[in-house]
């Protein structure tokens, strides 16, 4: 009998959102586990217990319990959909690369300007719409004559990249000097098994 997969997620968390996204796209049977994370849930147990970092999203499968965005879709792609991570090394390589620009930039940039405006977020707004934009141009150079980020095929790369980017005008970052981007984002939201993140009200705190 297969284990259940569970994924403990908010519903308007971009990182949430990447590995709910990943698992529709390689076809991935889930369920998921809400997250009150405005009362503070995933500050106290059992969720930490889960997750000592208290963040989300947090991925059970069987006795398997992995934590981390980018950490879940390795996991995820390589035990159940392979095809989503290049076999040559140097591409690999650059989906490893294109991870930590998510993790690094894109959180600090969009991901964290989108704090601001949707959860109220005591953070500098002028600084990561900066840095956004900033990332976002690199991003836009590098995708000059490409389909996907990396190789020839859509990769965890693609999805890890997808959440924050897509609504980063939530976060008062606009995607109109990106053509490249809004074309990237709009085959990955071309592919089967795409499901969105929940749309919010700019201003509203989940």
């Amino acid at each position: 009998m297969s284990n259940t997969i569970r994924i403990h997620r908010h519903a308007l968390s971009g990182h949430s959102h990447r590995v709910e996204l990943f698992a529709s796209l390689a076809g991935i049977k889930y369920e998921t586990i809400d997250v009150d994370l405005a009362n503070g849930e995933h500050l106290n147990e059992p969720f930490l217990s889960l997750n000592p970092f208290g963040q989300v999203p947090v991925l059970e499968d069987g006795d398997a319990v992995i934590t981390d965005s980018n950490a879940i879709l390795v996991y995820l792609a390589r035990k159940y959909a392979p095809a989503f991570i290049p076999t040559d090394v140097v591409l690999e390589a650059e989906v490893q690369r294109f991870l930590s620009v998510v993790a690094g930039e894109i959180a600090f940039g969009p991901a964290a300007a989108r704090l601001v405006t949707v959860f109220g977020a005591p953070l500098n707004a002028e600084n990561a719409i900066a840095l956004a934009h900033k990332s976002f141009a690199k991003v836009e150079a590098h995708l000059a004559g490409r389909t996907w980020l990396v190789g020839n095929r859509p990769t965890i790369a693609d999805v890890a990249f997808y959440s924050y980017t897509q609504h980063a005008p939530e976060g008062n970052v606009s995607l109109a000097d990106y053509p490249n981007i809004r074309g990237l984002l709009s085959r990955i939201s071309e592919l089967k098994g795409f499901i969105a993140m929940g749309k919010t009200e700019v201003g509203l705190a989940a």
